[in-house]
């Protein structure tokens, strides 16, 4: 065999490996893209009755006068009797916050200015406005009640909110998450054993939540009378609030 030839028999040959390859490449690219999935697909429901076990309360002291100092005294003391009596009540100092603190004047718009302004809007000062916020949590729920009263009898006359929490939200996610898993598991066996196929791995898993945040019940700005004493402790109720968690979960079968 001369060189020719020699070069176009293994041309020859390069060519056939070429086309073999090619063609088993194609038809292993077949296969996988014709092959059928064996999975299942379920879902499952957690459910949780959360029942709050912490309380939010925001109350503030508004005092009026025409001394900024003597007014400043006046609220100071009231809202310290009110946060030592927290205190007494067992709320600790990292529970207490103050949130607001605001002194204002008052002007008489009625009167013609008696000093004037390029705005032409400033009046006389007939005297100060001075409101100091705090916001409490209280972590035991039966002293709410007398929270209220008690602070009403230190002088604060105003309430403004009440509101219902979990101190641990991702505690009742986890124990609705969980509980929806295992249903989810469960129906998966069942749905195999009656179908004579065995459960393999998860392949894929989707989520989804609600009845979240807890509800709670709100007292809105309530401005309480001047002369407001601590009367009987009212009565409150937290309530409470289905948590769902749902899931999706796909499972390979054998």
């Amino acid at each position: 065999m001369n060189l020719s030839s020699k070069n176009l028999f293994w041309s020859l040959v390069n060519l056939v490996l070429i086309v073999a390859f090619v063609f088993g490449l194609k038809g292993l690219v077949f296969r996988e893209f014709t092959k059928i999935e064996r999975t299942i697909a379920v879902s499952g429901e957690g459910k949780i009755t959360a029942i709050p076990d912490i309380a939010r309360i925001s109350f503030s002291m508004t005092t009026e006068g025409k001394n900024p100092e003597t007014i400043q005294a006046e609220n100071t003391k009231k809202m310290n009797a009110a946060i030592a009596f927290l205190k007494e009540q067992g709320i600790a100092e990292k529970d207490i916050k103050t949130s607001n603190y605001n002194l204002y004047p008052k002007y008489d718009y009625t009167r013609p200015p008696v000093i004037f302004y390029p705005d032409g809007n400033r009046q006389e000062i007939i005297g100060y406005t001075l409101t100091q916020s705090v916001a409490v949590k209280v972590r035991d729920l039966e002293k709410v009640g007398k929270i209220f009263s008690g602070i009403t009898a230190q002088g604060i006359n105003q309430i403004d909110s009440l509101s219902f929490d979990i101190d641990d939200p991702e505690r009742v996610m986890n124990e609705a998450r969980d509980e929806a898993f295992q249903k989810a598991r469960d129906k998966a066996k069942a749905m195999s054993r009656s179908n004579g196929v065995r459960l393999g791995r998860v392949v894929t898993f989707t989520e989804s939540q609600s009845g979240w945040p807890i509800p709670y019940y709100r007292l809105e700005a309530a401005a309480l009378p001047k002369d407001a004493g601590g009367g009987a402790p009212p009565e409150i109720e937290p309530g409470s609030q289905e948590v769902t968690v749902n899931v999706s979960v796909t499972y390979e079968i054998r």
